[in-house]
């Protein structure tokens, strides 16, 4: 029996969101990476070993998207997030050695930390993402992005995303996401509580972003882990993030799943393997992944067997 999927009026209820089924969330831990009808004909997982090969297979995902939209004389709108990180050295590294000009590209930071009215970190402070991307990214690539063209998700500048995506794709060019999966199967900072405030999917989908947003307390404790070192205290508990009305218009999806720790600890199984097979659905933000087309690079662990591990 799992204890999990039957207790009913317990924490369990105040925790997770009300529209996840957990006993359909079960049954993805055990189907590994097998392919599913609903999956867009060009959506491929692509497993890899280690950390070091999915750093540099993702970074040269990357860097291909942004030579071929060079040299195919389009632009290129690419969204980024901040965790996964370890692809962007390797992919400055591909277009220092293709001597790729990146003046075609305007980034979008999928989001950012932020307080209750959207107010974020100073781009100076090392935790901001802005911080973070100008640091491991933009700083690493001879011919870089132009800074007027790298935007970041503030109170003043998120809400023009959608204008400005929507220009340079009437202009012929292309838009690629680039992302992480959350433990809470969110993408960039959408998390799975927002779809009870949508009557429907359509709804849902037309959402292109939120200022302020009130973060899941396992995303919290999530970040606690992977970019905090244990310290809750430090974690802002809201973001400025993108939402489905942009995500989901992109034309090709680049994605990564690192999240193994040491000693056969782990904190992305579950949500990699329900973002495979759950089916799209407004609670799952991530279940629409596999709609588009893309590669998602994850770590072979990942993808089972989940099982106790009492070592």
């Amino acid at each position: 029996m799992n204890f999990m999927t039957t207790v009913k009026g317990s924490l369990l209820e105040h925790v997770y969101p009300k529209g996840w089924d957990m006993a359909k969330i079960d049954a993805c831990c055990e189907k590994g990476v097998a392919r599913e009808d609903f999956w867009n004909e060009g959506f491929t997982p692509v497993e890899c070993k280690e950390v070091s090969d999915l750093n540099v297979l993702m970074g040269h995902e990357i860097a291909l998207q942004i030579k071929k939209t060079a040299d195919e004389g389009r632009k290129l709108a690419i969204i980024l997030p901040v965790g996964p990180m370890g692809m962007y050295k390797w992919t400055a590294y591909f277009l220092n050695e293709w001597d790729v000009d990146c003046a075609h590209v305007t980034t979008f930071n999928m989001d950012e930390w932020a307080d209750g009215e959207g107010n974020t970190l100073d781009a100076t402070n090392p935790a901001a993402f802005e911080y973070c991307m100008k640091d491991a990214f933009f700083s690493k690539i001879n011919k870089t992005v132009p800074e007027a063209q790298r935007n970041f998700a503030t109170k003043a500048n998120l809400p023009t995303y959608a204008e400005k995506i929507a220009k340079i794709r009437a202009e012929g060019g292309k838009l690629v996401l680039v992302y992480g999966i959350g433990r809470m199967c969110h993408i960039a900072f959408w998390e799975p509580q927002f779809a009870e405030e949508y009557a429907t999917v359509e709804e849902w989908k037309q959402a292109t972003h939120r200022i302020g947003a009130m973060l899941h307390p396992l995303t919290i404790e999530q970040n606690a882990i992977t970019s905090f070192k244990s310290r809750t205290t430090l974690v802002p508990c809201r973001a400025n993030t993108i939402g489905p009305g942009l995500f989901l218009q992109a034309d090709y999806a680049i994605g990564g799943a690192d999240g193994a720790l040491s000693r056969g600890m782990g904190w992305q199984g579950m949500s990699f393997l329900t973002t495979l097979h759950y089916g799209p659905d407004k609670n799952i933000t991530s279940s629409f992944i596999p709609t588009l087309p893309g590669r998602l690079f994850y770590l072979s662990e990942l993808a089972g067997p989940l099982v106790p591990d009492v070592n």
